[in-house]
């Protein structure tokens, strides 16, 4: 039984206010693909799905006269490290297990290169695998932060990953 399900972390002021501003179709998309990868590799499929979910929580909305702007955007941002910090404390407040909440909120500090002075870092495999996942969703000039989803619609894709997860992890123990 997991500690905290998607569906808790989706409900919550606090994950509503920076998915909507990142982008939800995109953060749920992400979650998917993360839940995919990990599944075929082996992984942890609920970190990974949170991961996904909440790896761009830490957004900052980067406009110069009025418009959003792409360049500025990738020369300034840290997104990673204050989404890191944001999951994190989300997913303690929600009663997560502390190292889960950190493997988590580590492998959405590593989603990007864009903060790193160099792109030489040794990912884990969750790291990478929700590096790969934000990597499948994008779009040029980061219009995957623009797509939009119905609020029911977004609520429906969490309660069905979560039901994927679910049943993922019950196979898994039935292997062992």
């Amino acid at each position: 039984m997991r500690d905290v399900t998607l569906l808790a972390i989706f409900e919550h002021r606090i994950a509503q206010k920076y998915l909507n501003r990142s982008g939800l179709a995109h953060a749920i998309a992400v979650a998917y693909h993360a839940f995919n990868m990990a599944k075929e590799q082996g992984e942890d499929v609920d970190a990974a799905a949170k991961a996904g979910l909440l790896h761009d929580m830490g957004h900052f909305t980067w406009y110069r006269n009025g418009k959003w702007d792409y360049d500025l955007y990738r020369r300034n941002d840290i997104h990673a490290i204050k989404g890191a910090e944001r999951a994190h404390k989300l997913l303690i407040r929600l009663g997560e297990n502390p190292v889960k909440a950190k493997t988590i909120s580590l492998a959405i500090l590593f989603h990007t290169d864009s903060f790193l002075p160099s792109n030489d870092i040794i990912r884990t495999p969750l790291q990478q695998i929700v590096k790969w996942a934000d990597e499948a969703d994008e779009e040029e000039g980061g219009l995957h932060h623009y797509r939009k989803i119905d609020h029911e619609k977004a609520r429906q894709s969490i309660i069905k990953l979560d039901k994927m997860i679910d049943a993922a992890q019950f196979d898994n123990k039935k292997l062992v």
